[in-house]
């Protein structure tokens, strides 16, 4: 029986689906407050940077998959417009696509921007057409998907010739100092602060253990290139702690 990683366990592939559903049904909520206070703050400085590398313009098709709450959406559609009104242009289409039903109605609770839809699917079968976008973002999600190589192969299906795929995701940081600071934060506070908060720490567990589980800085550049991305780079930001990955549809 395929299986696949929840935390540190290994489950049935076929659980995984209920297991992150479970999680993200506690925590949509308050997801984004809690997001502020695990990072300090620091996650909306590499969210703005994505956005500022995504450059999004006038009359694209933008995907943002596992897009939760909109925070990655409001920013892409605020950019666009803003170019918009520059130099003219087509209305930019950006799609939040998430798989919990719980965060995209926590998401258009809080409103959204003309240029947004929303819509619950599935990043390993995305409910779109080959070739339908110009860039597919992923931020903070694609290790909660049951198989990461089936989404990036999904990703490559959906993103027209020359499309732009960015990836943003917890990953590994390069030394041990610092992975040894990461872990002892990670590990005795991020889950206390979720007890705290949304009386929930076994949600938070199990966020601070898929972020070690999943692959590396460069093996996951390699999954990509399997996919069928060209051009593949990283960034690390906050000393490795998150990083953003790139790559072009051919």
């Amino acid at each position: 029986m395929p299986e696949a990683t929840f935390g540190f366990r290994d489950v049935a592939a076929e659980e995984k689906p209920r297991l992150v559903r479970g999680v993200f049904d506690s925590v949509a909520s308050r997801y984004d407050l809690m997001n502020d206070l695990m990072s300090a703050g620091v996650h909306r400085l590499w969210k703005d940077a994505v956005a500022a590398r995504l450059n999004p313009q006038p009359g694209e098709v933008i995907l943002d998959v596992a897009g939760g709450t909109g925070d990655m959406a409001r920013r892409f559609s605020k950019m666009a417009r803003a170019a918009q009104l520059r130099r003219g242009g087509d209305d930019a289409q950006v799609y939040v696509i998430d798989y919990n039903a719980e965060m995209i109605a926590a998401g258009r609770a809080k409103g959204g921007e003309p240029e947004m839809a929303w819509s619950v699917g599935d990043a390993q079968r995305l409910p779109v057409p080959d070739k339908f976008a110009d860039a597919y973002v992923i931020s903070f999600g694609i290790r909660n998907v049951t198989d990461v190589q089936a989404a990036l192969v999904e990703a490559r299906r959906v993103l027209k010739p020359g499309g732009r795929f960015l990836c943003l995701e917890f990953s590994r940081p390069p030394t041990e100092l610092l992975r040894k600071a990461y872990d002892a934060y990670s590990f005795k506070v991020i889950p206390a602060i979720g007890e705290v908060v949304t009386k929930d720490r076994a949600s938070y567990q199990y966020l601070v253990e898929s972020i070690r589980r999943f692959p590396d800085q460069k093996t996951f550049a390699g999954m990509m290139t399997t996919a069928g991305f060209t051009r593949v780079t990283y960034t690390n930001f906050t000393g490795g702690v998150a990083a953003l990955h790139q790559g072009w549809a051919i």
